[in-house]
């Protein structure tokens, strides 16, 4: 018999999870403040790699899960997802190919490195485009029979109507007060919006200076920043550094501004929570958390995890 599960959180961990347990058949309704374009998953440049999230033996398999299942997505032109190369940089110095990107394929770049760079491999990554794919994952969600209450600010998780029997915690930054977790700490991500470019592939360094420039269907993503912060206005200052570095790196001329957008990656200096737990009332409760940098790219490995952990 179905259950009643309640999700916290409507960013893509949450949408992915609800996706995952509602196509088992389970009677699933997603419980957020904010919803689509207003998440923190929205200001994501949402090319997959993992980034900014620990530890990598746990996250790793999560993450080339999550690969598959994009890679499939990417035959369905309404999902948002396509394979891009993805190119990643080093400032000084020869870059290491990680061993989970030599299994991808990854190759060494040679004389297609910039100028500004010394070193750098590609390998094709999935690219989720934010402006689709989040609305993507709630028609698929409400199409399996789930339901989305937005505007829903919990103090605790236990203001979930008791009607619900499994609780999972999606919440992102709002882990920190909702399972009262001291270990999660916001890492500042703001992205410029730039008119679409005739740009091949997507460019990363880690730096310093962090810079990515990730082009999509209607605008290219340049980014970025990565500082712990709470302040999650835009700052102009900063926006022109990132337009600076990545023009610099692109050697192109500026290029307008269309938007600006901040995000709070919500990193867990103990590594990402996807465990069981139990509310004070009893009721059965599962964390998926604490991804930082990697929300897309963990989404679906971390959502099968969480979807065995219901079943047991």
């Amino acid at each position: 018999m179905a259950r009643a599960i309640a999700i916290v959180g409507a960013g893509v961990s949450g949408l992915t999870c609800g996706v995952a347990l509602a196509e088992r058949g389970e009677r699933v309704s997603i419980f957020a403040s904010d919803v689509g374009q207003q998440t923190t998953s929205a200001a994501a440049a949402a090319i997959w790699y993992p980034y900014d999230a620990e530890p990598s033996d746990r996250i790793i398999p999560w993450a080339l899960e999550t690969f598959r299942t994009l890679n499939d997505l990417a035959d369905d032109p309404a999902s948002g997802v396509s394979i891009l190369e993805l190119r990643h940089f080093s400032l000084t110095g020869e870059i290491e190919i990680p061993e989970w990107a030599l299994a991808l394929k990854a190759r060494r770049l040679n004389s297609e490195i910039p100028a500004a760079f010394s070193s750098g491999f590609a390998l094709g990554a999935p690219l989720t485009d934010t402006t689709i794919y989040l609305d993507y994952l709630a028609r698929r969600f409400r199409g399996a029979g789930g339901r989305i209450h937005p505007g829903q600010r919990l103090a605790k998780l236990e203001e979930v109507d008791p009607t619900f029997e499994i609780i999972i915690n999606c919440a992102g930054i709002g882990a920190r007060e909702l399972a009262h977790d001291s270990d999660l700490e916001p890492h500042r991500g703001q992205v410029a919006l730039v008119p679409k470019m005739d740009l091949p592939y997507a460019v990363v360094c880690d730096g310093p200076p962090l810079m990515y420039a990730i082009p999509r269907s209607g605008d290219c993503v340049f980014g970025g920043t990565n500082e712990v912060s709470e302040d999650a206005t835009a700052d102009p200052a900063a926006t022109a550094r990132i337009v600076d570095e990545c023009s610099r790196v692109l050697d192109i001329d500026k290029p307008d501004v269309l938007a600006e957008r901040v995000g709070l990656r919500p990193f867990r200096r103990s590594g990402v929570r996807v465990e069981r737990a139990q509310l004070s009332d009893g009721r059965s409760l599962i964390h998926d958390y604490g991804h930082g940098g990697s929300g897309f790219t963990l989404s679906w490995g971390c959502a099968r995890t969480v979807a065995e952990m219901t079943a047991a």
